[in-house]
């Protein structure tokens, strides 16, 4: 009669047994155990934290975009064929308005050589980085911008001199609240109103904006606009992009640039995925080596429990049931650090998106693949130390 039928006739091992045997290998060591887990635990840590903070962040995305909408087209001048800088039409927002599916559109004029400062005393040189702009009434309705504080310059006066600022402008010139001064082209204008941040228009975050009316007046402004904004219906964005320019610059188009901030944004939302991308890579290898622990781990476990494999095998254990303790006590050691690392790696994203205002958005499967592949791990790494304690002959144990 062979050894495996002999085996089968002299015991048997039932699933809750196996498992009893392969958690009682952790509960006689626990520090061992917590420490083997660890290389696992910290490996999925990473890769949950690393892709829950990247769901979120495109969650944030995305919700701004489905608030925004991608309905909105920034237009301005590029250059000629022979290298001159080309202008926008002074008209251009009412030639815009004017293509079907158009729902609004304004404009911003860069002025040249026009500083703002907190006040008549600041160095010249100390700009900030801060550009003042001459803009149309209708801006914050076409580009999405609102008011974080005050209110717009449409409610002002015309030729007056009051300021809305960016937000970031706001910060550099060290304005909290509306109704302050600052020095605006040699003359105080009156704050009267702070932007929020725009996702659509960052350039507007850093700039000063005046009205027409007394950019004219001030600063000679001629009525070119720098850049037009418009606004259309999403389904009418891509044959709206292709009238623009031959709407403003019938005889050269191509010196007419549009382009898509929503574009931008998912351009950045694609990066941060790429990015992710590596990332995982880098869990990935703590994942490897947190394997190769358990691997070592189970060796040492195996040869400083000779004995105990040669009692079992002399009390008719088989070696089928020494191959399935081990290989259980490997699954469960790794199954326990996937789960605290999954537990870790909700945390870390929780924390993160909580501190920058973020959704915390995990997929399910992901929490669900981090344990599997735990497990995974700890059934290849726990394998060859299973069958070399079955290879363990019971008289050698029992002698050594």
């Amino acid at each position: 009669m062979s050894e495996r039928a002999t085996d089968s006739i002299r015991s048997r091992l039932r699933a809750s047994d196996a498992l009893a045997l392969g958690a009682h290998g952790l509960r006689a060591r626990p520090m061992r155990a917590v420490l083997s887990s660890l290389g696992i635990a910290i490996g999925i840590a990473a890769m949950i934290s690393v892709i829950g903070i990247s769901t979120s962040s495109q969650a944030l995305v995305q919700q701004k975009l489905s608030e925004l909408g991608t309905g909105l087209l920034t237009v301005t001048a590029g250059t000629g064929l022979t290298g001159e800088e080309a202008s926008l039409p002074q008209n251009s927002t009412a030639m815009l308005r004017r293509i079907p599916d158009a729902q609004s559109a304004a404009s911003t004029a860069l002025l040249d050589d026009v500083p703002v400062y907190r006040s008549e005393f600041i160095d010249a040189g100390k700009t900030g980085g801060l550009i003042v702009q001459a803009a149309s009434a209708d801006l914050l309705e076409t580009t999405g911008a609102t008011l974080a504080q005050g209110r717009w310059l449409d409610t002002a006066p015309a030729g007056l001199p009051t300021v809305v600022l960016g937000g970031a402008a706001a910060e550099r010139l060290g304005i909290q609240h509306p109704g302050r001064l600052v020095w605006l082209g040699g003359t105080n204008f009156s704050v009267i109103g702070i932007l929020a941040a725009s996702p659509l228009a960052p350039e507007l975050d850093s700039s000063a904006l005046i009205g027409e009316q007394v950019a004219t007046d001030l600063f000679g402004f001629d009525g070119h606009p720098t850049t037009v904004y418009q606004l259309s219906a999403d389904a009418a964005v891509t044959a709206t992009r292709d009238l623009i320019p031959p709407t403003l610059s019938p005889r050269s188009p191509t010196e007419i640039k549009v382009s898509r901030p929503s574009d931008a944004l998912a351009a950045k939302n694609t990066v941060d995925q790429a990015f992710t991308g590596l990332l995982i890579g880098v869990g990935s290898i703590a994942l490897l080596v947190g394997g190769i622990g358990v691997a070592n781990t189970m060796i040492i476990s195996v040869l400083e429990r000779r004995r105990e494999i040669g009692l079992r095998r002399a009390l008719g254990a088989t070696k089928g049931h020494i191959r399935v303790q081990f290989l259980l006590e490997a699954i469960l050691l790794s199954a326990f650090g996937g789960l605290a690392g999954s537990l870790i790696g909700w945390g870390i994203t929780a924390a993160t998106a909580g501190t920058n205002g973020w959704p915390t958005v995990i997929p399910p499967l992901v929490l669900v693949a981090g344990v599997v592949v735990t497990v995974a791990v700890g059934a290849i790494a726990g394998l060859l130390p299973a069958i070399r304690a079955a290879r363990t002959s019971p008289t050698a144990a029992l002698s050594s």
